[in-house]
């Protein structure tokens, strides 16, 4: 955090258990010296030297070139899972209106947080983790607010005089939401930073949640259809947003 303003700094290597720093970085040794000395944790500089980058055998080159390719690898999975559920953020929303499903509207807006996630995950690719953590914490929070909006919505359906729900459309859109949230969970547990980064985590968490809610989706178009009744679709609805909390609570606690 103290030298994260420094940008003539390429690359840090941590030995905690020997309590030593290793910093790659461009000229002005003399303001990270000050900035490490100001931590007043007993600094002691042990050597400095010159490397070539050109040099094949030069560790800090292969570190930055994988640190490199990481980065690129989860900036093209985080595009695919956001194009994937903001896709289907609208088709979810125009056909759970058009079908009355609260179960639709309730996974559509859960989509759009998802993908709000990996948008601003974008970001933190490649970021220190403040910042990452940092993100994770505001994507708890937007979670949280849509789950409140959803509650009264499930509220004001319930006391209101609401149409059925047209139960094949449900069960229709929410076993291709299905599919295409058990693409993008197979995607993320097959990314390498899924236990080390913290937005990758709250990437996991969200989209284990919306296979759960397109499960439970299907189930509740079965029984509209069964019991000739809108509440299996309102009960779902609020299944949906206690999942949505759940998960907001479990990114908030990543981030701290």
């Amino acid at each position: 955090m103290k030298l994260e303003g420094h940008s003539n700094i390429e690359h840090l290597e941590f030995d905690i258990p020997n309590r030593q720093l290793t910093v790659f970085h461009h000229d002005n040794i003399e303001g990270i010296e000050t900035a490490i000395h100001d931590l007043k944790l007993g600094d002691t500089l042990l050597s400095t030297e010159t490397i070539d980058p050109s040099d094949p055998n030069n560790n800090f080159k292969i570190d930055a070139d994988s640190s490199h390719k990481k980065d690129a690898e989860q900036r093209k999975l985080l595009w695919i899972v956001l194009v994937i559920n903001f896709a289907f953020f609208i088709i979810e929303m125009s056909t759970g209106l058009i079908s009355r499903s609260m179960g639709l509207v309730a996974d559509s807006l859960d989509m759009l947080a998802d993908s709000f996630v990996y948008g601003i995950s974008l970001f933190a690719v490649g970021g220190t983790v403040i910042k990452k953590k940092r993100i994770a914490r505001i994507a708890g929070y937007f979670q949280i607010t849509l789950a409140i909006l959803g509650f009264l919505e499930v509220l004001r359906r319930f006391f209101g005089n609401e149409q059925l729900p047209d139960f094949s459309t449900m069960i229709v859109i929410s076993i291709l939401a299905l599919i295409a949230n058990s693409i993008c969970l197979y995607l993320l547990q097959k990314s390498k930073s899924k236990e080390e980064e913290a937005h990758m985590q709250a990437s996991m968490i969200f989209t284990s949640n919306d296979v759960i809610i397109n499960l439970g989706v299907i189930v509740a178009g079965i029984l509209v259809n069964w019991l000739h009744s809108s509440t299996p679709d309102l009960i779902i609805g609020s299944i949906v947003f206690a999942l949505v909390i759940q998960g907001a609570f479990r990114i908030l606690k990543l981030s701290k």
